[in-house]
């Protein structure tokens, strides 16, 4: 360890938190439908969507017609995108001549995409055609984002509302994220990327010759333009294998530090908009206080664990950090910070092999995931999933001083618990349970490729991944089989729907309520007090769920570790 190294930490993560301020105040007029300095260029596009797609943005739907119209989008998104991928081998803009993919396979990444985890169990250099990156992907990238903002701010205007039964219009919502924010944004990191070297074109491949007089045939392709929704939508996709470990996703140290920016910004942006349409931004400080605590303690353990020298290297006499699987331009801080980023995050995008992290090191972005990723989390994802840890905050609070939680003018029911509890129950029950089965099921136990601990680590951190949304792995796992590309595709359609489903149903209960002022007797939470408590409701509850998951995989491996030094 060093202090570069933790100067470079504390810069990245200050840098995000900086940027998502006006970026907040900016989706705050978003999702309010205001005007915006965009409005000259993007209006008429705008009402011309909505003239083709016959929908009146003025007309507000209640709760349950909302949700219908986001499972219906996600139904017809489904479907297309799986015939792209299946039929690849008879569409256009497929100069590799690839094949279309298996039923099974296009079925796990056609669920993957859609529900904004990127989970691959594919290479997508020697995979996927030119239009099934662009026309297939990386749209999905662009509409799994939206949508998951578009139910943050659901959630948002319920807590604006007053006795008010309307939560807006997905279809306007959809449209205007999408256009007035995911689009410009990706366009302006898009570019940054080809400043700096990531290729954008429609060739194939170049050819390489090598200082030994062979000849190397390297598979390029439109990889800025996928690169810039896949960090800031946090989808984490990459469009090579090795996802932004390649140099050709993520070439240098500056790079890096701008894909970590991204991939975090706009989450934490919603947030600020959440206060700014609640009325209430002291409250989102607190929850962004929260977010920024736990990420940054999460940076500060892996930089930790990553930053010894592990047993292989003390056998040999050697000091220094632990640099297996991680890329010598970026070291282990970089690493560190990219790792709780991208697993505090839904994005699953990767800068160094996760399985070759040290037990520790490994264990706290795993534990990151099935937190729910919610330390931001994804875009509009990570908002709404801590403003369920929050209502179980006050719950817990109302139990302690005997009675009726509110939060932000909001009386908290128990028709908001129990819709709370069923939404956080969604990820150990299709964690916990698929990765029991799959740790004794023969047909799932061939694609493992370790023996004991760190092979039920892979195991877990794979149901974890799919649940969470996230798709990152521990690699030694050979995902594409039916097994597994079956168990993981339903494992993250439950992971996102089943979720909002619950989200949903808290939101249509809060709306019709009445706002209520605060009085003397209003459990303030805007303040220290209320994120101790938020924290602690967080990691008691993940470690009450997660910890005899973990102390088998991790933290067993982690002991193992250490019996080899002495």
């Amino acid at each position: 360890m060093t202090w570069q190294g933790w100067a470079e930490s504390v810069a990245t993560i200050g840098l995000t938190l900086a940027l998502s301020y006006p970026l907040g105040l900016y989706l705050a007029r978003i999702w309010r439908g205001e005007s915006t300095w965009l409005d000259p260029i993007l209006k008429p596009v705008e009402w011309v969507i909505y003239k083709i797609c016959g929908v009146n943005p003025k007309e507000s739907q209640g709760w349950l017609t909302y949700l219908l119209a986001f499972l219906a989008f996600h139904v017809v998104c489904f479907l297309g995108l799986y015939a792209i991928l299946r039929l690849q081998q008879q569409l256009p803009m497929n100069p590799q001549n690839f094949a279309g993919m298996t039923p099974h396979l296009a079925f796990n990444t056609a669920i993957s995409f859609i529900t904004n985890t990127n989970w691959q169990s594919y290479g997508g250099e020697s995979t996927l055609s030119n239009l099934s990156q662009m026309a297939g992907l990386t749209v999905q990238n662009f509409c799994s984002a939206a949508a998951g903002m578009a139910i943050a701010a659901v959630v948002a205007r319920a807590f604006a509302a007053h006795r008010s039964e309307g939560l807006g219009n997905y279809w306007a919502d959809l449209t205007r994220i999408t256009l007035y924010l995911l689009i410009p944004a990706s366009i302006v990191v898009a570019l940054i990327y080809v400043g700096m070297g990531i290729p954008q074109t429609w060739a194939q491949s170049v050819e390489a010759h090598t200082l030994e007089g062979a000849k190397q045939t390297i598979a390029i392709g439109p990889v800025a333009s996928q690169e810039a929704i896949k960090q800031l939508g946090t989808n984490g996709g990459g469009f090579f294998n090795v996802n932004s470990a390649h140099p050709f996703e993520n070439p240098t140290p500056l790079s890096n530090l701008v894909s970590m920016v991204a991939m975090n910004v706009l989450a934490f942006a919603c947030v600020v908009a959440f206060g700014r349409v609640v009325g209430s931004p002291k409250d989102a400080k607190a929850l962004f206080i929260a977010m920024a605590i736990l990420v940054s303690a999460a940076a500060a353990g892996i930089y930790v664990a990553e930053a010894q020298a592990v047993p292989a290297q003390q056998a040999a006499h050697l000091v220094g950090n632990n640099m297996e699987g991680k890329e010598v331009r970026f070291g282990a801080a970089a690493t560190a910070v990219f790792a709780a980023m991208t697993t505090g995050a839904s994005c699953g995008a990767v800068n160094a092999m996760h399985e070759s992290l040290t037990p520790l090191g490994g264990a706290i972005p795993l534990f990151l995931i099935q937190l729910g990723e919610i330390i931001p989390g994804g875009v509009g994802s990570g908002l709404y999933g801590m403003i369920v840890m929050a209502v179980l905050a006050v719950f817990v609070a109302g139990l302690m001083v005997g009675r009726t939680p509110e939060y932000l003018g909001k009386k908290i029911e128990a028709r908001e618990v129990r819709f709370a509890i069923l939404a956080v129950v969604v990820l150990p029950f299709v964690i916990l349970g698929f990765s029991a089965i799959a740790s004794v099921l023969p047909l799932a136990l061939k694609s493992v490729s370790a023996p004991g601990a760190h092979g039920f680590s892979e195991i877990l951190y794979a149901y974890s991944s799919a649940a969470g949304n996230n798709g990152s792995a521990f690699a030694g796992l050979n995902a594409n089989v039916d097994w597994w590309d079956a168990t993981l595709g339903i494992t993250m359609a439950m992971g996102r729907f089943a979720y909002i489903v619950p989200v949903m149903a808290i939101a249509g209960a809060l709306a019709v309520k009445p706002k209520l002022a605060a009085t003397a007797g209003t459990l303030p939470t805007d303040n220290s007090l209320f994120i101790g408590l938020l924290i602690g409701v967080i990691l008691i509850l993940g470690g009450l769920q997660f910890f005899p998951a973990l102390a088998l995989g991790p933290i067993v491996e982690h002991f193992q570790m250490l019996a080899q030094v002495r």
